[in-house]
């Protein structure tokens, strides 16, 4: 942790929780997830396991590639329609989870106009929560930072209750929710809409189907950086589990799969290999052309998104786009 970082412990308005280890390997349970998805007959690796300090690095210009417009899409509907959400919560308590950078948050808290009382950051990444918690509480007077670091797949639990039951607004922006597959998804939706009081409204950005050629390119860009991004993920075993990946036998592959409506990146071995994971006392073998799947990322249409909704006791109380509907944001409450 950096020495500013450590600061957050000595802020009278900050409070952190600490629920899972730091550590890009530890926190994320790289060795299960590595065990589990390398030993399955279709083999797969979790997309959280492409985020230590290079592939954030890498994601970061990933966003700013022409070709990857999810990002700024959202963060344009939001900078739109912040004031309109806001009106349409009144919330006196902002939840973000999978908080990362700030910039998302500043929107909705600087729309809250001085009525926003808590913030509440919940992600993995402990450096993260302690970073956004020193970089909001001064810009925002009267304003409490109760962090939670803590995985929100496993640990909503954790969040804290609102205080005095006032109006909350839990928000999971980036098209996370995306990144997991039906079941799971809806799983998680009902874990959220359990955070939210009768007042309190959930907001979730997600990435809509539209023309596969534009979503195809977000995903395999012309300058290479998000194929890099992708054999990220073997660098990582490498350094954290002892593996001996080669990432670059590994080709980048990338497409839309229209029956599912979802894009799924994935690693293609060049050649027949044996891959050792010393950690797990694992051996691995790919045959030539094998594919390992590193992600999904679902696109929505509104009718599927009512219908996840339905699934976790939501239901759709407003709806947020760009004028050519590439990306959505949405707000839910509680179904009446």
């Amino acid at each position: 942790m950096s020495a500013p970082a450590e600061l957050a412990d000595r802020h009278p308005a900050i409070r952190i929780d600490v629920h899972v280890g730091d550590g890009d390997g530890a926190e994320r349970r790289l060795a299960d997830d590595v065990l589990d998805g390398l030993t399955r007959p279709f083999k797969e690796i979790p997309p959280k396991h492409f985020y230590d300090s290079r592939g954030s690095e890498l994601f970061e210009h990933i966003c700013e590639l022409p070709e990857y417009y999810p990002t700024r899409t959202e963060m344009a509907i939001l900078e739109a329609s912040a004031a309109a959400i806001v009106d349409a919560a009144a919330p006196v308590e902002l939840v973000e989870l999978g908080s990362g950078a700030t910039a998302k948050a500043r929107l909705l808290l600087d729309a809250m106009d001085g009525g926003a009382r808590r913030y509440l950051p919940v992600d993995v990444s402990e450096r993260m929560v302690r970073e956004a918690a020193l970089a909001l509480v001064e810009d925002y007077e009267g304003m409490e930072i109760h962090g939670v670091v803590a995985d929100f797949q496993r640990h909503l639990d954790r969040v804290p209750p609102s205080v005095a039951n006032e109006p909350r607004l839990v928000a999971l922006l980036g098209g996370t929710i995306g990144n997991f597959p039906p079941g799971t998804r809806r799983s998680l939706l009902r874990d959220a809409a359990a955070l939210l009081g009768p007042d309190d409204r959930f907001l979730l950005g997600t990435d809509l189907v539209k023309d596969p050629a534009i979503i195809e390119a977000a995903y395999d860009d012309a300058q290479g950086v998000t194929a890099e991004f992708n054999r990220n993920v073997l660098h990582v075993m490498n350094r954290e589990l002892g593996a001996d990946f080669d990432p670059d036998a590994f080709d980048h592959v990338a497409f839309f799969d229209r029956r599912r409506e979802w894009v799924e990146m994935r690693l293609r071995a060049q050649r027949p290999m044996t891959v050792r994971v010393a950690d797990l006392d694992l051996q691995v073998e790919f045959a030539a052309g094998e594919e390992l799947r590193t992600e999904i990322s679902a696109k929505f249409t509104r009718d599927r998104l009512e219908l996840d909704y339905a699934a976790a006791g939501l239901e759709l109380r407003g709806w947020y786009t760009d004028p050519e509907e590439l990306f959505a944001v949405t707000l839910a409450g509680r179904a009446r």
